[in-house]
């Protein structure tokens, strides 16, 4: 055992993983690399650990395998291979034969039955194996000399591994897969069996199929949630569990003409490698085959690409004749898909002033139409208004396919451009079926910008010209209308030409993934033109309520600054970390929490926070003075600067593309932020106000993420609970606490209150301890207990963490995906924190799909109905709409009906309305 080891790699294992959980890679002509890039990464890091060993990288076969023969529906669930993850298997195959690593691919079986085989053949009987691998299947192998590494997450498995990880010795885990099942390679398993109750009745049993099929009349006894119903379901599922049994067997003796000596490490072929190195388009692998190849006295020439010298011809145009511009109409008219894009005065959608718009019908080709630029010496332009009105029905045609970049924000400047000087008569565009920021935030939500400029450089390799170029900076920036046609037009029409482009490369990476792609067609693109009408309606607020507030938080201020200046001792500047750390820990002598990167003691407000818990004086009033600061500058002394002087409302803008899990955000203002459990904060909702005649309605889904928990977890005592309307914390305490649901007191619901939201957010024993007031041992004895009452939440976490660890990423119940690096982090508190991420996400990120498929359905139905009413607000889990008086109760019963029905759970979604004069009243 001292030699060696053999190194078996699962190759299709690794191309899948690295396909699906690792952010998407191309090269400038739309060639897809990533997972090439992910799996060779992983090799060359076992190469470099194991730099002795005989390796074997294996691949599964084109056609079918004996287990379809055995079961047709065998991974008939799988979905086709995306043809992005096609076309790169074979540079993948012929990258690692380049990098000398012995490759097989056997037809008639899978890799896993080749890898068995060679793991468990004679010749490797007397040196340890590593099986590099993502399968779970790949456990039943493991034994005194087989080990499971997993390079992509940085773990491994031995005997103790297996039995720590699955609960079963490796010998049970065939058993174990044939009672739970596999979805993923459609192994039928016993229905209602999962990885718990699996190993509870192998451990049981002390056996595997066949010693618990000869002791069912044991399993009512097991300690397994359910176990009295178990044995009728396992009778009437025999012929299944064993059929599956056999599904999951890998073969150890696949026919094979092959030796450890076939199996040893070749010299890289460096000049097929500078080959696909380029080809690929990897240039930091291709330095580094350069040198390595002179270093063993080889010289490698880098091939030149064919069209490297060949520059793409740009079609640009700038119209300004009624013969060119005719010539556009006819092809936009003809067009199956137009890109279009509008040019501005400003970046306010409803302030700033159309100057053009651009098209593009095919890749670079593109037309600028200026409008109204007027600088001197600018040439004649088209008539603004016979442009627009030409324009309309093919803008407003539903069945003219479009595609913008953030297209909301040209919806609004087309809407709210008057035609013919009459302001009810914009353009309401229809039909905006792709948005290239939508495209890319779908794909990759973690992604830090969704800006055309970033997506040009990633996905085209191409460096738009920004708008400084042709501006200028700063104080003496131009506005477009007064940037010279020779400049705005190439400008302008390169916009929709990147659109145009990026959609295209865009689009064939989502439908790859099908689920992200139904992400995009059925939750993000149809609510573009609903938060485009909400933005337009704006919100009514009372400016001389806010300066009454303003005056009044004003006041509190001072008083807060004398209280501040008394604790003290004497007069500070409240703003300057560096006075407020002499007071408090020079002077005051209080405890040091934290530094700065500097060394400093830190006055930052977590750190105030948690001194004013311990009861520390000064911190307490710091925080209220900072908390009264905050909503003075951010809302009462700026909201009436936002009121737009046309609409007389406040406008804010909704983002789709910023925050990870799918919610949605707002600026200028921002809604999401006002406090709403202080009273100052309730007061600012005071000055958001119904106009004379209507009222303010606000429905807001209630505990929907406890809701989508149960839901996600099929606990069934959290589905029992929302099931019959209970109070779910009331049912958690008289759970946690052994007490009777009517003698739950209210300090006891209030703790379940904070064991119940603290778990889905990840909350730590210390964390619920020092939240509910009690030690750590006594806050993880609740938490111990809440899991043995709902142990479907504690198999759900467990399930979702290893499920984020094996694949980098997780999901919402419609399939928008939250891209997790860190998850495997070296380092604990990153990898805890993505493992809390993992947890948290799927359910932050389903209830912010049920809202805007809620918003959706409400906009249609409000629409259709005609009735006077509109949603002005959309704020976490909340519409806030405004409603003509008359309607009030009609709406009210619609408004519950659809947002409840916006999507159907395990659970009822409630939803609570209200009805006021202004937003408080109705919250």
């Amino acid at each position: 055992m001292s030699q060696a080891p053999l190194v078996l790699v699962d190759g299709s294992s690794y191309l899948y993983r690295a396909f699906h959980a690792l952010p998407p890679l191309t090269t400038s002509k739309g060639l897809p690399t990533g997972a090439v890039k992910g799996v060779l990464n992983m090799l060359k890091s076992l190469r470099k650990q194991y730099p002795d060993s005989p390796f074997a990288v294996v691949f599964d076969a084109k056609g079918g395998t004996f287990r379809d023969d055995m079961y047709a529906e065998y991974k008939a669930n799988r979905p086709s291979m995306p043809d992005d993850m096609r076309v790169q298997i074979e540079p993948l195959h012929q990258s690692v034969i380049a990098l000398g690593f012995p490759l097989l691919c056997v037809e008639g079986v899978e890799a896993d039955d080749v890898i068995g085989t060679l793991a468990r053949s004679s010749a490797a009987a007397d040196r340890p194996v590593v099986i590099s691998t993502g399968d779970k299947d790949m456990a039943q192998l493991v034994d005194g000399h087989i080990t499971l590494v997993n390079t992509m997450t940085g773990s491994a498995l031995d005997v103790d591994g297996v039995k720590e990880k699955f609960g079963v010795a490796p010998e049970q885990i065939i058993d174990y897969l044939a009672l739970m099942g596999d979805s993923s390679d459609n192994i039928p398993g016993v229905p209602g069996i999962g990885p718990k109750t699996a190993s509870g009745l192998l451990v049981g049993v002390n056996g595997g199929l066949t010693e618990l099929y000869a002791q069912l009349d044991i399993v009512p006894t097991l300690p397994i949630r359910g176990a009295k119903t178990l044995p009728a379901k396992l009778e009437e599922h025999k012929e299944m569990a064993f059929l599956s049994y056999q599904l999951a067997t890998i073969k150890i003796d696949v026919p094979l003409d092959i030796g450890l000596d076939d199996l040893q490490m070749g010299r890289p072929d460096h000049d097929k490698l500078a080959e696909l190195y380029t080809l690929l388009e990897f240039k930091s692998w291709f330095d580094e085959n350069q040198r390595d190849a002179k270093r063993s006295g080889q010289e490698v020439t880098a091939p030149v690409a064919e069209e490297a010298a060949v520059e793409t011809e740009l079609k640009y145009t700038t119209i300004l004749t009624q013969a060119d511009f005719d010539l556009w109409l006819k092809k936009l008219n003809d067009a199956t898909l137009i890109a279009f894009d509008t040019e501005t005065t400003g970046i306010d959608a409803q302030q700033a002033q159309l100057v053009g718009l651009s098209f593009a019908v095919q890749a670079n080709e593109a037309a600028y139409i200026p409008l109204t630029h007027s600088y001197m010496g600018v040439p004649d332009q088209l008539d603004r208004d016979t442009v627009l009105r030409a324009l309309k029905p093919i803008l407003e045609d539903p069945n003219k396919l479009k595609v913008g970049q953030h297209a909301k924000f040209d919806m609004n400047i087309l809407a709210n451009c008057a035609i013919g000087g009459d302001q009810s008569c914009g353009i309401t565009v229809q039909g905006i079926a792709f948005d290239t920021m939508l495209e890319s935030y779908v794909l990759d939500s973690t992604a830090t910008r969704h800006d055309m400029d970033s997506l040009a450089l990633k996905y085209l390799n191409h460096t738009t010209t920004s708008f400084q170029d042709i501006a200028g900076k700063g104080a003496k920036q131009l506005t477009f209308d007064q940037i010279s046609l020779e400049l705005a037009g190439p400008y302008a029409a390169e916009d929709a030409d990147v659109t145009l482009r990026l959609h295209q490369t865009l689009q064939e990476k989502l439908n790859a993934i099908p689920s992200l792609s139904k992400v995009l067609s059925e939750i993000e693109m149809p609510l573009v033109p609903v938060l485009a009408r909400i933005e337009r309606q704006g919100a009514l607020v009372d400016a001389n309520l806010l300066g009454i507030q303003s005056v009044e938080l004003g006041d509190k201020m001072v008083a807060l600054e004398r209280e501040a200046f008394a604790i003290a001792g004497e007069e500070f500047n409240l703003g300057s970390p560096k006075q407020l750390g002499v007071i408090l820990y020079e002077k005051l002598g209080l405890p040091i929490l934290s530094k700065t990167a500097k060394g400093q003691a830190s006055t930052a407000e977590a750190v105030l926070a948690e001194l004013a818990e311990q009861d520390y004086p000064l911190p307490k009033v710091l925080m209220q003075y900072r908390s009264m600061s905050k909503l003075k500058s951010t809302y009462t002394d700026r909201l009436p600067e936002q009121i737009n002087p046309r609409t007389g409302r406040i406008h804010t803008s909704y983002h789709q593309a910023v925050a990870a899990t799918g919610r949605l955000s707002s600026s200028d203002p921002n809604l999401q932020n006002i406090p709403i459990r202080t009273a100052e904060g309730r007061r600012i909702r005071q000055a958001f106000v119904a106009p004379k005649g209507y009222k303010l309605l606000a429905a807001d889904y209630s505990q929907i993420e406890l809701r989508i928990m149960a839901h996600l977890a099929k606990d069934e005592g959290l589905l029992h609970a929302f099931r019959n309307d209970l109070d779910v914390h009331k049912a958690t305490a008289a759970e946690v606490f052994g007490v009777e649901l009517a003698d739950v007191t209210t300090d006891q619901r209030r703790s379940a209150k904070a064991i119940n939201f603290g778990l889905i957010y990840g909350m730590s024993a210390f964390g619920l301890a020092k939240q509910i007031g009690v030690d750590r041992k006594q806050s993880q004895a609740y938490i111990d207990r809440y899991f043995a009452r709902y142990p479907g939440v504690l198999e759900y976490m467990e399930r979702t963490r290893t499920q984020a660890a094996e694949q980098g990423f997780v999901e919402t119940i419609f399939g928008r995906r939250l891209y997790l690096p860190e998850i495997n982090a070296k380092n604990p508190a990153l990898r805890k924190g993505a493992e809390r991420t993992a947890i948290n996400a799927p359910m932050q990120g389903t209830a912010a799909d049920i809202i805007k498929k809620a918003m959706v359905a409400v906009d249609n139905w409000l629409t259709s109905s005609g009735l006077d009413a509109k949603v002005i607000l959309q704020v976490h889990d909340e519409l806030v709409l405004e409603v003509r008086e008359d309607l009030v109760d009609q709406v009210r019963d619609e408004i519950r009906a659809h947002m409840s029905n916006a999507v159907k759970l395990d659970v009822p979604l409630l939803v609570e309305v209200g009805v006021g004069n202004n937003w408080d009243e109705a919250h």
